[in-house]
């Protein structure tokens, strides 16, 4: 039987208000110069801290921008999102044939718990696993080591869906196989790049491939 894990940001709901509006309001408080939302879209997906890093160019204001980005997101960001329309009845098909279904995430659990719960997907996944807010676990493929023990899954039977190259990276450092979907932030080149197996224009798609 094939396990399937899945990401979170651009997989399964689209985060980018909350997560472009939280960079901001971050960057405004330290008095750097704020990029627009459409400008910070390649921030998500990826480790926060590090696209953080990159902005400011330095470690030291990157943990100051993240505490600045938690203070605002885990109230109002954490819901200036979506879940994708039909993504419901996609999960419903799969875990219909008995997958087990998990969700794997490079957002911290504590977000990622109450985001799954808000939008009722719950039922379909088994569990959550997301990073630390100490920023334990953040690297996808560590997260996906992780997950794969603490479910007992073989690698070789499991499968990992996102729109992000990380994903795609993770998955094949624990030999699982890497999907990509398109929906989301990444384009069909750096999922490719990093070594997508398939790469799919919408959820539906992954029915023909998830198997």
């Amino acid at each position: 039987m094939t396990t399937i894990y899945f990401d979170l940001d651009g997989t399964l709901t689209n985060p980018k208000a909350g997560i472009t509006r939280s960079i901001q309001y971050a960057l405004e408080r330290l008095g750097h110069e704020v990029p627009t939302e459409d400008e910070l879209i390649w921030c998500i997906g990826p480790p926060l801290h590090a696209s953080l890093a990159k902005i400011l160019g330095s470690d030291n204001l990157a943990d100051q921008a993240l505490l600045l980005y938690r203070e605002r997101f885990s109230d109002i960001g954490i819901f200036e999102n979506e879940a994708y329309p039909g993504i419901k009845d996609t999960l419903a098909t799969l875990a219909a044939s008995d997958r087990r279904m998990f969700v794997a995430t490079s957002k911290p659990a504590v977000y990622a718990e109450r985001i799954i719960d808000h939008f009722g997907l719950r039922t379909y996944f088994e569990r959550v696993f997301g990073s630390e807010l100490d920023g334990a676990r953040t690297d996808k493929g560590e997260l996906l080591q992780y997950a794969l023990q603490e479910t007992k899954v073989d690698p070789k039977r499991a499968i990992m869906i996102g729109d992000r190259s990380h994903d795609m990276i993770g998955a094949r450092r624990n030999a699982m196989t890497a999907i990509g979907v398109l929906y989301g932030y990444g384009n069909r080149e750096e999922l490719m790049s990093a070594g997508a197996h398939h790469v799919c224009a919408a959820h539906r798609d992954l029915l023909d491939h998830a198997r």
